[in-house]
């Protein structure tokens, strides 16, 4: 792995390409609506890139008031606006494999924001009866069509020096070799590892209080579902700068 300090250069994207790198939504689509209006005005005040690309970091869905609402937004957005990307979080992992009828994961998404997805798709709480039936109601609510396409988000982007995730890397392990677990539930050891994994990780999953700022990565989780704060990070050449909602809007 390179060092840190023998970086000849400030880390850019691709020559061309200006990225707007989205936190984790959580259900929170007010919040949402709010950052995207943010982004819009700064990238009208650009000039023109040959591409942009909103990258969303994954974990659309749960804790939040409205996954349903978010999913519908952005299902409708990548029909009208070139350039999305959604990454998948683990949060849409666990949703995808309760769906398939994982009775343990279901479980798990439950205590972990489950419920208050299940509700914005209309479904009563669960009431520890008949998980195989409340699944089937699960499935039926979210659709097959939905499911399908969340399948298809893909795990990783990259532009340049940067690469872009759900929850970091296994420190020490090539980037193209990174295991599908961490990249989507890795924390602690990714966080605190001060090496150059060979770009500059762009990654949600972990809250901080602002989007945080290291050299070896760009944590832009700030909890929108418990601070009332979506965050984004926009990217060109070697510019860097956060875009978020304010506290206010909570």
């Amino acid at each position: 792995m390179r060092n840190l300090g023998r970086r000849s250069r400030a880390p850019a994207t691709a020559r061309g390409e200006r990225i707007y790198a989205i936190g984790d939504v959580h259900g929170c689509v007010e919040l949402l609506e709010g950052l995207w209006a943010r982004i819009m005005a700064h990238n009208a005040t650009r000039p023109p890139a040959h591409t942009t690309h909103f990258v969303f970091l994954g974990d659309i869905v749960d804790r939040g008031p409205d996954t349903r609402g978010a999913l519908d937004w952005l299902d409708r957005k990548r029909h009208e606006v070139p350039g999305i990307m959604t990454l998948l979080g683990n949060h849409e992992e666990m949703l995808l494999r309760a769906c398939e009828r994982d009775p343990m994961t279901f479980s798990n998404w439950l205590r972990n924001g489950g419920v208050e997805a299940a509700a914005s798709f209309g479904l009563p709480p669960f009431d520890g009866d008949d998980i195989g039936d409340y699944i089937e109601q699960l499935r039926a609510a979210v659709t097959p069509e939905r499911l399908d396409w969340i399948r298809t988000w893909p795990l990783t982007a990259t532009s340049g020096d940067y690469f872009l995730c759900h929850a970091g890397v296994r420190p020490g392990v090539a980037l193209r070799r990174q295991q599908r677990r961490n990249l989507l539930w890795i924390r602690e050891e990714f966080l605190a590892d001060p090496r150059d994994h060979g770009a500059v990780i762009v990654h949600g999953h972990t809250i901080s209080a602002a989007v945080e700022m290291r050299g070896n990565r760009i944590g832009v989780d700030t909890g929108a579902y418990a601070t009332g704060v979506l965050s984004a990070v926009y990217l060109e050449n070697a510019e860097v700068e956060v875009l978020a909602t304010p506290a206010a809007t909570r």
